[in-house]
């Protein structure tokens, strides 16, 4: 009990230090609405979970040795932020040219694009290789099934529960969020922050 514990503290630190977890968390619900980040956050958590099950069965440490696997999960990362990252400052500039009475409320994602988002930002970060291949060894020296499962349900609930936990603050502002102009300035910096992790992950 003692080392689950100590593992999903490990997992909620890493998870509180902003990253691109992080930022795709805020830039959903602040587009459409808290909905959409609460899937965001629970495709972020099995995304643990999915990370936690391959370091068991030695494939992160396969794509740490690989440096063209390594590569290749790094550049995908690395632009699929980019790509999201630039869709919310080209919606934030439309919307500061256009008045604001024009301006519609972004529309709610459907739960399965958000979930995907979620997902796909947490299995695409390199750097999720490097922390789960140092940190699983900690806390599992066999192959027992059980013990990959309780470390993979904990990684998921600690995550998971962070990131709804930021939704739902978020969501707790939504009166000015909704606001056009408030809104626009939050998608473009969003944007911004997606690209600059985006090239980050790709320079590094």
């Amino acid at each position: 009990m003692t080392m689950l514990l100590v593992f999903g503290l490990a997992i909620l630190l890493a998870a509180v230090v902003p990253g691109p977890d992080f930022a795709m968390v805020v830039r959903n619900t602040v587009m459409s609405g808290r909905g959409s980040g609460m899937w965001t956050a629970v495709g972020i958590g099995l995304g643990i979970a999915v990370w936690v099950v391959a370091t068991s069965i030695g494939l992160a440490a396969l794509l740490a040795a690989s440096a063209l696997a390594f590569t290749a999960v790094k550049l995908a990362g690395a632009v699929y932020l980019v790509y999201l990252g630039a869709r919310s400052i080209v919606t934030a500039l439309r919307e500061r040219r256009r008045p604001a009475a024009e301006i519609e409320l972004g529309r709610e994602m459907s739960r399965w694009a958000a979930f995907r988002s979620g997902l796909l930002c947490n299995l695409l970060n390199p750097k999720a290789v490097v922390l789960f291949t140092a940190l699983m060894p900690q806390f599992l020296d066999t192959g027992d099934p059980l013990r990959i499962a309780e470390l993979a349900a904990v990684g998921m609930a600690v995550c998971a529960g962070f990131y709804l936990l930021l939704a739902n603050l978020i969501g707790l502002l939504r009166r000015v969020l909704e606001r056009p102009r408030v809104r626009a300035w939050l998608n473009g910096v969003t944007g911004a922050v997606m690209v600059a992790l985006g090239v980050r992950v790709a320079a590094n």
